[in-house]
């Protein structure tokens, strides 16, 4: 029986899982973050092992036993990170062969009915990657603004507190996003706000955790809220219509996947605004959130490099097997 390891190492968590080449979940481990970017590298790859040595430990499985390890990881976004991170998880001696990705193929793999498709990621980030049925794949750098991205918690958290200032200083439009984040952060005023963050005292995760309130805001009618998330939704239909005609994948019935916190806010407007979008251009694609967990993709993609095929049968011991954690309603 051959086993894999499959790592989805991220900002804020390390998720690692074993399995074996019929489907069989066999142990699970979580850690803190694996992107050495925000980390360091040493310290995220002590987190990867840890998560890894944790699956292994309820496998009940050693470490010389794992034939593939697929590491898809935050971080893997120029060549040079890539060659780094082969080095280092190679240095682990954990399998026989290391595949390293960038966390948003396993995210990728882990919405698809096949292997081939787009996937946009919003969680605390932006970024989205592709590939093609001949196995060409393109993944965005990732960057930020200096990569031309918009977008994700970090985005529309700085950008809800922007339309709150301008709706306080009349240059913007009144929103109930104001009254809404001062109770969240139990503050008084726009100016005990504004002067809280000019002098940095409001943890950047507390502002990330505001995003939630823009979602509720829209639903309620709030049309500064709804005309954000439309932006958002915008960016995201932008953004995949791009990859799609990067790969050549116009007139392909095929998947995109959308991933990430973001698309777990309350309401359909995001959602519905990437349809739109996307089907302007690619009236066939289908449009998806993710079936798994996004370390359920890497363990897909280190089965696939050993050519087995992901099937119905494989899929039904997983399901039957599988962290009922890893499974996306």
């Amino acid at each position: 029986m051959r086993y894999v390891i499959g790592v989805d190492g991220g900002s804020s968590k390390t998720h690692a899982l074993v399995i074996d080449e019929t489907g069989q979940a066999l142990g699970f481990g979580r850690a803190g973050s694996g992107n050495h970017q925000s980390r360091g590298l040493n310290s995220a790859i002590a987190e990867i092992k840890r998560a890894i040595n944790a699956a292994l430990d309820e496998a009940k499985l050693q470490t010389p036993s794992m034939k593939v390890g697929c590491y898809c990881l935050a971080g893997a976004d120029l060549k040079e990170d890539y060659a780094m991170l082969q080095s280092a998880v190679e240095g682990l001696n954990l399998s026989e062969s290391v595949i390293i990705k960038n966390d948003t193929m396993a995210a990728l793999r882990a919405g698809l009915m096949r292997s081939w498709g787009v996937v946009v990621i919003c969680g605390s980030g932006f970024n989205a990657a592709g590939r093609s049925p001949d196995g060409r794949e393109i993944v965005l750098p990732g960057l930020g603004p200096i990569s031309g991205d918009w977008g994700g918690g970090w985005t529309l958290s700085q950008e809800m507190i922007r339309m709150i200032m301008r709706a306080w200083d009349g240059r913007g439009e009144p929103t109930n996003l104001s009254d809404m984040v001062l109770e969240a952060l139990e503050l008084e005023s726009v100016e005990e706000l504004l002067s809280r963050l000019y002098h940095d005292q409001i943890d950047q995760k507390r502002l990330l955790h505001l995003v939630p309130l823009l979602f509720e805001a829209a639903e309620a009618g709030d049309q500064v809220a709804r005309g954000l998330i439309i932006q958002m939704g915008t960016e995201v239909g932008v953004t995949a219509n791009a990859l799609i005609r990067r790969l050549a994948l116009e007139d392909q019935d095929l998947e995109v996947v959308l991933g990430g916190s973001v698309f777990k806010g309350q309401g359909t407007l995001l959602i519905d605004t990437v349809i739109t979008v996307v089907h302007r251009e690619n009236q066939y694609a289908s449009i998806k959130k993710s079936t798994y967990e996004p370390v359920v993709g890497a363990v897909f993609l280190a089965l696939e490099s050993l050519k087995v095929m992901i099937d119905n049968s494989l899929i039904h011991r997983l399901d039957s097997t599988l962290p009922k954690h890893l499974m996306i309603d």
